[in-house]
């Protein structure tokens, strides 16, 4: 008998024949070798890291579950069967791709159309500052294209000035704005300076030591203490701070002459493909400058100086202008932090009364140009047009959404519903149309919520927009859908911008007060019972609170202080108690905002 031998592949097999049983076989399979593989790997926590677990688990699985099907596609029909079946779910996939990608675009263009006839754009060339000449901006002044270059380097450097200087090879700029008020950039060793908004004023004394300690011995008249000079002996602790800032005098004075300039526009490159990419290498200048100014303003005044304190608050003022136009939120969160810098020393010359009433008719002159709800109206429609740059990326490149939101590949701090839809989109699974739907939720959170926040025809703000926002954002975090994952990412910030734009204008209105009521004091002797005197002589029109449009809070106590406040974010009459932190931080979202001098 002479019978031909079978292939392998034929030869029959006790294997289970129904679905369930080829599912626990696989499986049964997959974690003998999961385990096996943990047991394996020296040293592998598997019990503790499920991630690795599921990997193994899931490559497992993926391997036997490949096996079997090669055995079950050598079979002709069985092929036949899977190339009928692959061409009908290839065309299912591409209905499926092409209704959603027409659906998110309809309802997209459905809704801008709606907006845009009412005024509104959404694009970031909508509020992109013109260009201006080069010989009248400050931002193009020397001092800020030498820094800027040192910052940036040869090749960002082309990127940010174009081929406008013929220098843009050089290696060697050196970054003049490098500005600190520490030594060797020790940042969180330095002691603290006064903070207005809890009512403190700076001792010099600790900052004195400070610059003094540890010193060696020079042959001159002075001693390098790291890199600041100080006297052989102690002067008075302002004088000794000024001697050792004295070091940025000359830089401070170049800055002073390019303020004079009538017009102030980074080259920032709002053209580029990915908003995210661009490039703000003098935001953290003007921070920097601005300490230094606060530091050498409070010692100015101090040192009985009040004119030069009061060009170096102008000077910082003029600091804060010079991103005025930039609409992007980051600039504008600089800007509001420059002017909380910038108003210590306004405070401190208030308190101590170091300021004459010519000397402060100029300062409120420079302070009553301030208007942050236009400003939180630009940063969010700058936000507008920076989410729509990131949408049309993400459409052309949905590869790189983990490296936009950040920490790509650690999915620690998501839900198992965002790693889902995160992951998908990264993988460019995601028809166009979702990010057109990403789009308009994100538009209409903007129109229903952010922008009207700031009610510049009433001047004022309305954290109960903001409230309802969050309420709305976490909501859609509960019901999170490819449609909404922008949205509940790029969101929940904006609550905490639009509270720090309507304190930095209460914080402006508030100083311009006080400046008023010294005025008045000057003049009279004493602090008024009331508010009313002050307008129009020692202001023009006075400000009514920022959050509920009624007037300021305002009372002389026994002292003869006084205590002048708005009700804050919380909406609340708190008395004028400031709200803080369990550390003793101050809290903006509680409490009241106030203006109260210490108690002599």
């Amino acid at each position: 008998m002479n019978e031909e031998s079978k292939s392998i592949w034929k030869k029959s097999r006790n294997l289970p024949g129904s679905f369930l049983g080829w599912l626990i076989l696989v499986t049964g399979i997959a974690l003998f070798i999961s385990l096996l593989g943990a047991l394996i790997v020296d040293g592998m926590r598997w019990k503790e890291d499920w991630r690795a677990v599921a990997v193994i688990i899931v490559i497992s699985v993926a391997g036997t579950s490949l096996f079997f099907f090669i055995r079950w596609l050598c079979c002709w029909r069985n092929f036949r069967r899977f190339l009928l079946g692959l061409a009908g779910l290839a065309v299912l996939i591409a209905l499926f791709y092409a209704e959603e990608d027409w659906r998110g675009w309809h309802a997209w263009q459905k809704f801008k159309h709606e907006w845009e006839a009412k005024g509104e754009r959404f694009d970031m060339a909508s509020v992109i500052p013109p260009t201006v000449p080069n010989d009248q901006n400050f931002a193009m002044a020397p001092i800020w294209v030498e820094s800027m270059k040192a910052v940036l380097g040869p090749k960002n450097s082309r990127s940010w000035f174009g081929n406008k200087f013929p220098d843009n090879g050089r290696t060697n700029f050196t970054d003049r704005l490098a500005l600190d008020i520490v030594r060797n950039n020790d940042w969180g060793n330095e002691p603290t300076n006064g903070n207005w908004a809890k009512g403190t004023i700076t001792d010099l004394k600790p900052w004195q030591t400070y610059y003094r300690t540890p010193a060696a011995t020079n042959r001159d008249s002075t001693i390098e203490t790291n890199e600041f000079s100080v006297a052989l002996q102690p002067q008075s602790p302002a004088a000794d701070v000024l001697l050792a800032l004295g070091k940025y005098d000359s830089t401070i004075e170049e800055l002073r002459q390019a303020s004079l300039l009538p017009y102030s526009r980074f080259p920032l490159n709002y053209d580029d493909e990915n908003p995210a990419e661009i490039m703000l290498p003098h935001l953290a200048a003007l921070k920097r400058c601005a300490q230094v100014l606060e530091q050498r303003a409070v010692a100015e005044l101090q040192n009985n100086q009040s004119e030069k304190a009061l060009e170096d608050i102008k000077l910082t003022l003029r600091l804060t202008d010079s991103i005025r136009s930039e609409p992007l939120l980051i600039s504008h969160l600089v800007r509001i932090a420059i002017l909380q810098i910038t108003l210590q020393p306004v405070y401190e010359g208030l308190a101590e009364h170091k300021l004459s009433d010519a000397q402060l008719a100029e300062l409120d002159s420079e302070l009553s140009k301030l208007d942050f709800l236009d400003d939180y109206k630009l940063a969010m429609h700058g936000e507008m047009g920076f989410q729509d740059g990131i949408i049309r990326y993400l459409r052309q490149h949905s590869g790189q959404y983990l490296n936009l939101i950040g920490d790509a590949g650690n999915y620690g701090h998501m839900s198992a519903a965002e790693f889902i839809v995160a992951t998908t989109m990264h993988f460019h699974l995601v028809p166009s149309g979702w990010f057109y739907q990403n789009q308009l939720h994100c538009a209409r959170a903007m129109e229903e919520f952010y922008l009207p926040v700031a009610d510049v025809n009433q001047q004022t703000f309305m954290p109960a927009l903001i409230q309802r926002a969050d309420t709305a954002i976490e909501s859609e975090r509960k019901n999170l859908t490819p449609f909404n994952i922008l949205e509940c990412l790029m969101f929940p910030a904006l609550s905490s911008a639009a509270k720090r734009f309507a304190c930095a204008q209460s914080s402006t209105d508030l100083a311009r007060v006080a400046i008023a009521l010294e005025r008045y004091r000057i003049a009279h002797g004493e602090y008024p019972e009331s508010l009313d005197p002050l307008a129009p002589q020692f202001i023009a029109k006075l400000p009514h609170d920022i959050i509920n449009g009624q007037p300021l809070h305002y009372r002389r106590d026994a002292s003869g202080q006084f205590v002048l406040y708005s009700v804050g974010w919380n909406e609340k009459d708190d008395g004028g108690v400031v709200g803080l932190t369990e550390g003793g931080s101050l809290d903006t979202a509680k409490g009241d905002w106030v203006w109260r001098y210490p108690a002599k």
